[in-house]
């Protein structure tokens, strides 16, 4: 009997296996070889060797495999059982806790709805103006009973002694106890945030309480002393926590202790000053094992020890807070904060006081980042040790902490750091600071790999703030960061000042590629080299223009999270890149002022088909923000800074001046592109952004010439559907469809929205990326040899292959079509490429 070709595989493969066997190397054992294993496995996991040999004689596709190999199998197969249970204990006693936890913040919430309807019953069954009598707190926790009535005060005197101290900690953390578990404060739950297994945990914000307090709750794979030592170490995961000195500790009868602390906070725009706190913290174990470290402003009327006001610094007061860690069965933490503040908003312009009363804000910028910085940690505790480039995970974090205090520190421009100002030209839009301190250029004077002198005595800083109207600041963001050269020089800020040249000066560079190299647990903030090519700083480079390395912190760029700033900070490094690599940061950073939650994909202000929507909802804008309340509001703050020579320093401040403002310039017209209003129907941004014919006609140029060619209709509204409905057809197709100019350097013209994710940009900057660039060497190869055949025929099909997508990453696709897109008249009015079935690499 003949053997058919699956047989004939079969046999091979086990003819295979046994000569693998033979030679004791590894064996690729057979789908059905696995599954005959399988069922043995699943009636006997350990069978005895008379168990095997009868297994073999039994399974004749098991014939050809010795004995040992299939010892080998069942062991590797124990093995992983063992693993996978281990994991699932993990999950299990993970779930338990979140369990646990949800049980309590359920029984927190019942109480909290009692006292709510039991004020509610008053209120109807008395006169409103009538005083409300003291609160029942029979619905609150066990520590917040006696805690609410501030009318009358109750405490006993209080000084600075160790008793005064004593008596103003353990109020502190009766107070504290009763916002993290009771009802002291009226918690709603932080938009956006969803609670279970895998999410930071469960976040609140208060509602109708003085000062600002956020809440969260969560569970960390690290054990209670190691979260607590993490958190009071507060510089090392609040990035806009300057520093904090402990003035005194005293230890209590019960093993606590009480730390007098004073406390400064960088000033996160140039429009404010920062904020300082005069502290005491208060750390102890409860009865039930519990740690809870709790901490309180100090006021005169308290009759404790009191600390004068500092200059350039606005006293700020924090009211009870802290963290409540509770060890976690089989492990871990379970973990409470609250942090509750009173920013003094009267200190700062009006415009700036919705970012000082904005609990959404406090939570992202304090009580979610120790959740993150928690988790992270514990996170590289059970990974490798080494990640990308090299680095440990520790050392990489250093890396981002000194790009965000380096930038913090040149923003604010502290005297005691050395920084002085220097007179302005007669305009205010520019603050320029001047930092000839010793210790501050000891690690800048370190000369660079790629050829620029580095040598500085001084440091400059040009730093402006300016307001933003109606532009999100996670897309600007990600503009800024995806195409550096519609606002960089990079003959200015590329490198030290040392190295400009006077006289003319080309700042021009060919590209830039983003190197990953760090991404936080929840990919919140990105860690990356950008890689600068072909820079020109003068007329003498451009014979060999020069590749420039950066050292780029990226953050907020989901635009989807509510209440965070957008970040983009980075500094020249040599090509070595040790970890105590000279940084000197510049940058940009963009916080929102408006508390409100825009709805809408990542996406959405390149979205045309609801550009299209929009004008007849009259609601919403083309990007899915609500227009009826208003346009939302954001300030930039830019801050660059330069090493230079002395007897420059004139010469710097003007050439800085001069660039600060240039990059202003830059921003207010890419933030105008990316205005809703600029995006909508009606007015020229789509026109714009599509160039020549509007949308409409080129959606129906793009089908009428594909159905001409290949004989079939690319969208099922083609043949009878108006303009409109073809446009959102086109624009909501599963394959990415890209038109490119028909030029001798071909460059995309438009896009759908699967295009526009496919080549990670935007339709502003479409028109920036030509064809070539998205191609790898043998994808540009098929092109040159179809090019002609696409011209001549009107269509050709390309093979799959590799792309690249404006960031520089690989994308596959299953193969890609290419037609001519005829115009009313018959001419060729561009290139037309579908890329079917894309995903990344």
């Amino acid at each position: 009997m003949a053997m058919s070709c699956k047989d004939s595989n079969k046999a091979a493969a086990a003819a295979a296996a046994a000569a693998a066997a033979m030679d004791g190397k590894y064996v690729r054992y057979t789908p059905e070889q696995v599954e005959a294993l399988e069922r043995l496995y699943h009636d006997c996991p350990k069978p005895s060797s008379m168990r095997r040999q009868q297994l073999i004689r039994e399974c004749p596709i098991l014939s050809n495999i010795e004995p040992k190999q299939i010892k080998v199998w069942f062991q590797n197969r124990r093995e992983k059982q063992r693993k996978e249970a281990s994991r699932l204990q993990g999950v299990n006693r993970k779930l338990t806790a979140m369990n646990r936890l949800l049980m309590e913040e359920n029984d927190r919430l019942q109480k909290q709805v009692s006292q709510l309807v039991y004020e509610n019953g008053y209120f109807r069954q008395n006169n409103p103006s009538n005083a409300l009598p003291t609160k029942d707190t029979s619905c609150e926790s066990v520590v917040t009973s006696g805690q609410k009535h501030h009318l009358t005060p109750q405490h006993p005197p209080r000084d600075a002694s160790p008793a005064g101290l004593l008596s103003i900690a353990e109020e502190t953390l009766a107070e504290f106890l009763s916002k993290a578990t009771g009802t002291a404060v009226e918690w709603v739950q932080m938009p956006g945030m969803k609670p279970g297994p895998d999410s930071i945990g469960i976040v609140a914000i208060s509602h109708g309480c003085s000062g600002v307090a956020a809440r969260a709750c969560g569970l960390v794979g690290l054990e209670p002393s190691r979260v607590a030592e993490i958190l009071k170490d507060r510089p090392s995961w609040f990035r806009d926590c300057r520093a904090v000195d402990v003035l005194n500790v005293l230890p209590t009868a019960n093993g606590g202790t009480i730390e007098l602390l004073y406390m400064q906070l960088y000033a996160p725009t140039t429009l404010a000053p920062g904020r300082d706190f005069w502290l005491l913290r208060y750390t102890s174990v409860m009865d039930d094992g519990s740690m809870v470290v709790c901490e309180r402003s100090l006021s005169n009327t308290q009759n404790g020890p009191s600390m004068p006001a500092v200059p350039n610094f606005v006293r700020a007061e924090m009211l009870p807070s802290g963290y409540l860690i509770r060890p976690c069965d089989g492990g871990g933490s379970i973990i409470h904060i609250v942090d509750h503040l009173n920013f003094e908003a009267w200190s700062v312009p009006e415009v700036l006081r919705p970012l000082y009363e904005s609990s959404t804000m406090l939570a992202q910028k304090i009580t979610m980042a120790a959740l993150r910085q928690l988790r992270q940690i514990a996170q590289d505790n059970s990974q490798s040790s080494v990640t990308n480039w090299g680095r440990r995970p520790a050392a990489l974090r250093a890396l981002s902490h000194r790009l965000s205090r380096g930038f913090n520190e040149a923003l604010n421009g502290f005297n005691d750091e050395g920084w002085s100002l220097l007179g302005n030209d007669g305009m205010d839009d520019i603050t320029i600071l001047v930092n000839s301190n010793p210790d501050k250029l000891i690690t800048l004077n370190t000369p660079f790999t790629n050829g620029y002198n580095s040598v500085s005595h001084s440091v400059l800083c040009a730093k402006a703030s300016m307001l933003l109207q109606n532009v999100p600041p996670a897309i600007l963001l990600r503009f800024l960061r995806e195409h550096r050269s519609e606002w960089a020089d990079t003959s200015i800020d590329a490198y030290s000042a040392a190295a400009i040249k006077i006289g003319p000066r080309v700042g021009n560079f060919g590209g830039q590629v983003i190197l990953p190299l760090a991404q936080t647990f929840e990919h919140e903030e990105l860690l990356e080299v950008i890689k600068l090519e072909g820079v020109v700083q003068s007329p003498e480079d451009a014979m060999m223009p020069r590749d420039v390395l950066l050292l780029q912190l990226c953050s907020g760029m989901d635009e989807n999270t509510v209440g965070t700033c957008a970040e983009l900070i980075f500094a020249p490094i040599d090509a070595s890149f040790t970890d105590d690599v000279p940084l000197l940061p510049s940058g940009f950073r963009i916080i929102p002022l408006d508390s409100c939650k825009e709805a809408g994909s990542p996406n959405r202000t390149l979205d045309l088909a609801s550009a299209l929507e929009a004008g007849t909802a009259g609601a919403k804008s083309s990007n899915g923000v609500s227009m009826t309340g208003g346009t939302t509001r954001s300030v930039m703050t830019i801050a660059f800074q330069f090493g230079f020579e002395s007897h420059m320093q004139e010469n710097v401040a003007s050439i800085a001046r001069q660039y600060v403002r240039s990059i202003i310039s830059s921003v207010q017209r890419v933030a105008l592109a990316l205005s809703p209003s600029h995006v909508g129907p009606h007015g020229s941004g789509l026109r714009s952004s599509l160039g020549n014919p509007e949308a409409h006609t080129l959606a129906r140029w793009i089908c009428q010439s594909y159905r001409n060619y290949m004989g079939v209709e690319l969208l099922k509204c083609s043949g009878g559907g108006g303009n409109e409905s073809i446009l959102k057809a086109m624009w909501h197709h599963s394959d990415a469809i890209l038109c490119c100019s028909v030029k001798a350097l071909p460059v995309f013209t438009f896009a759908n929205q699967a295009g526009v994710d496919m080549l990670e940009t935007t339709l502003v900057a479409l028109q920036d990326i030509p064809l070539e660039k998205i191609f790898d060497d043998n994808g540009r190869k098929n092109l040159c040899s179809e090019f002609p055949q696409i011209m001549n025929q009107g269509f050709a099909s390309l093979q799959g292959g590799i792309c690249l997508s404006s960031m520089g990453r690989p994308i596959s696709y299953e193969r890609a079509v290419a037609w001519k897109v005829l115009n009313e008249e018959d001419d060729a009015h561009c290139i037309c490429f579908m890329f079917v079935n894309w995903s990344f690499v």
